[in-house]
């Protein structure tokens, strides 16, 4: 009777604790999240402008610190790896170094992208809910008279969202991150540990492929 009743108290406990998970959700909506992010991102641009051009290493503490926290790099590797990111082709051990060197080498362009930041501000799009697991947020981005859109598409991770993946002007990053990385493997011949190592996704050649 006693281990009947500590199955059941124990069944129950599991129960409850997986229905919480189940049903956890961000408390923000995806908009609130994004301006969150930008706000924070560009106020410490802004603060620290004149310290930028000649401190690459602040630049990348900045991006670190203000946006990195944010990006769901596991969700944004299985896309730039695409079919690569399978048991296939990878273990485990090569998909965390792909995500390791991945996320270091976003940082880097990032950092030089913001290390131009001067006086740029932002406006947000109307956004549009959706029962979709991965709600897209644009923001329009004015540089120099021009405006560049730029859409988030977020992962519900269950406390909070995180960006999964960035689109630029109509371009999807981490499709064309894909291209290179599969490019890239060709060049190394399906030597995946030299892809890997050698792999520098281009956010500005990307772009600039569609001009």
């Amino acid at each position: 009777m006693k281990t009947l009743l500590k199955q059941t108290l124990a069944v129950s406990v599991l129960s409850t604790m997986l229905a919480g998970t189940a049903f956890a959700a961000p408390a923000e909506a995806p908009p609130a999240f994004v301006k969150k992010v930008a706000d924070s991102l560009i106020a410490r641009l802004k603060a620290d402008h004149a310290k930028l051009q000649n401190n690459p290493a602040l630049v990348k503490t900045i991006v670190r610190q203000n946006l990195d926290p944010y990006v769901d790099a596991q969700a944004f590797t299985r896309i730039v790896m695409g079919t690569y990111a399978t048991n296939q082709y990878s273990s485990a051990a090569q998909r965390a170094q792909f995500e390791k060197n991945f996320r270091e080498t976003l940082i880097e362009n990032y950092g030089t992208a913001f290390a131009k930041f001067s006086n740029q501000s932002y406006t947000m799009r109307p956004y549009k809910a959706t029962n979709s697991k991965n709600p897209v947020v644009t923001i329009d981005f004015l540089h120099n008279g021009e405006k560049i859109p730029v859409s988030f598409q977020l992962a519900d991770k269950g406390s909070q969202w995180k960006i999964r993946n960035i689109n630029v002007s109509g371009i999807d990053l981490g499709l064309q991150f894909r291209n290179q990385f599969a490019a890239n493997v060709k060049r190394n011949g399906g030597n995946i540990d030299k892809a890997i190592a050698t792999f520098k996704p281009d956010a500005e050649a990307a772009v600039e492929k569609k001009k």
